[in-house]
């Protein structure tokens, strides 16, 4: 728990480590900042504290042109913590106000939309609408001041109910007309890309080790739906994948860093390419899940570091992710798919499955052609066309009808223990399948797989010992990061395990 002289310490020393956990309102000057702004330090008696952009916006205050407020890392808490606020603030990141209003929020949750308002209020200082109002506002930013989209495409682009609606929560959010804050910026910054495409900024805090993202994205990438190549510049590499979105799909490229830039640059390249740019928000949120971007590496470094058994692993690799997921439906086919075979033919199997049962794109980009199949195309197609055993077929089959009929949840407003639970009551679905799915599906940052092979070689190789027992044992100094202790133990492994199974490297 951090108190106000905290929060005042780490403004006057312009700690970055704090951005996007609260948010700094000078009321001498009207405006509010992230705690690393580069202007001068207000005085403390100028100084409000506020745990969220949208309270900021609600007292009254206004962004700060120079910092950007609105444009920092999520709250690392919204990774860690299944309550109710956790699991509502992962479900607005996702745009579910804008598509199905605070009703709809408070029906996925399982409480009333009074619960859900008093409990965000408490803890926020902003509601529901309040909070999707003010992640629309930055979504309206970003497309006036990268683009040369029309404004009132932008407006009902970023979520806006009316043109009028979007003049007045821009005005009041940023002190400036629409036209104003796209004049911000000069016209041979903002990318005119085709096909409702826009180059952006993906922003994360403290190190990242983007070789360990982009490589493990590359060994498990679905031939047709994703892929990994050379990047816009010499010693970059991008990956790249297609997107089911709510209103349509899209195409993402995101650049890793290379390796003369500093891990601590603060963001990743990207690009998105969207058949409706209602969709981009989501998109935005999906893939920051995917890189993990909004976790806290001091606190899980600092963590993981001071461990006699995995310190050294840390200091050699600062800043490594635990990566998530676009689709939390897609990772639960792959992972039933990959059950006690190669990752290489994990990989293959996938991709027959995507080539037979996936969307056609309406045209080819790059080495892009697919769509990853529904849960629910999958449920009604033929088992005895899968190429696996019997019994993984029937888990497949069985998984994908419970995810088709919502019997099984997987998105980030679900009680996690709940969807284990539910998960472990299928056919064919056991203890590492649920973890790893704990793990990616819903970027769950403590979960570990003592069973896992990866794991127990990389423990093996540091000198500790790897049989489940025992790791479950040493894996109770690395809560509530244990999910990253566990990518630690499979790079280390990784060099022992060429040939080693999907669930050993998942």
């Amino acid at each position: 728990m951090i108190d106000d002289d905290i929060r005042y310490r780490a403004v006057d020393s312009r700690d970055s480590r704090f951005d996007g956990v609260f948010f700094t309102a000078v009321t001498s000057t009207g405006i509010y900042c992230r705690p690393s702004c580069p202007a001068v330090t207000p005085k403390r008696v100028n100084c409000t504290f506020y745990p969220s952009a949208a309270a900021a916006q609600g007292a009254g205050f206004r962004a700060c042109r120079r910092c950007r407020p609105d444009a920092v890392p999520g709250s690392p808490e919204w990774n860690h913590r299944a309550d109710l606020v956790g699991r509502a603030m992962r479900l607005i990141g996702d745009g579910i106000v804008d598509r199905e209003g605070v009703a709809g929020l408070a029906h996925r949750l399982g409480y009333s939309s009074r619960q859900l308002q008093r409990q965000l209020t408490a803890e926020l200082g902003a509601g529901p609408i309040a909070l999707a109002r003010a992640r629309r506002a930055q979504t309206a930013r970003l497309l006036l001041q990268t683009t040369e989209l029309p404004v009132t495409e932008i407006a009902f682009a970023a979520g806006f109910a009316s043109v009028r609606q979007f003049n007045d929560t821009v005005r009041e959010v940023y002190d400036r007309t629409p036209s104003g804050l796209r004049a911000e910026v000069a016209a041979g910054r903002r990318t005119a890309t085709p096909a409702g495409g826009l180059t952006l900024r993906l922003a994360y805090r403290g190190a990242l080790d983007s070789d360990h993202l982009i490589g493990f994205l590359a060994l498990r990438a679905v031939p047709g739906v994703e892929e990994v190549i050379p990047g816009p510049r010499p010693g970059l590499r991008t990956y790249r994948r297609t997107l089911t979105l709510p209103y349509g799909h899209g195409i993402a490229e995101v650049d890793g860093l290379a390796a003369d830039e500093p891990r601590t640059r603060g963001w990743l390249d990207c690009r998105l390419f969207l058949t409706d740019l209602r969709d981009l928000p989501t998109a935005v949120q999906r893939l920051r899940i995917l890189f993990d971007l909004d976790a806290d590496p001091d606190a899980v470094d600092g963590r993981l570091g001071t461990d006699p058994v995995l310190g050294a692993l840390v200091r050699a690799r600062p800043g490594l992710r635990s990566p998530g997921h676009v689709d939390p439906h897609e990772l639960a086919v792959r992972a039933v798919l990959g059950q006690q075979i190669t990752v290489g033919a994990a990989r293959t199997l996938a991709g027959r499955l995507a080539e037979k049962y996936g969307a056609v794109l309406p045209e080819p980009n790059g080495g892009l052609r697919l769509l990853f199949p529904t849960a629910a195309a999958l449920a009604v197609a033929d088992p005895e066309e899968f190429a696996m055993p019997a019994a993984r077929r029937r888990a497949l089959t069985g998984l994908c009808a419970a995810l088709a009929e919502g019997v099984v949840r997987l998105d980030g407003g679900v009680d996690r223990e709940e969807a284990a639970a539910q998960l472990l009551a299928l056919p064919g679905i056991g203890p590492w399948t649920v973890g790893y799915l704990r793990m990616r599906a819903l970027a769950d940052p403590d979960v570990f797989l003592p069973s896992d092979v990866g794991v127990r070689h990389g423990l093996v190789r540091l000198g500790a010992p790897g049989d489940p027992r025992s790791a479950d044992r040493a894996a109770e100094a690395w809560a509530p990061w244990r999910s990253y202790a566990v990518h630690r133990l499979w790079a280390g492994a990784a060099s022992d395990l060429s040939t080693g199974t999907e669930n050993t490297r998942a």
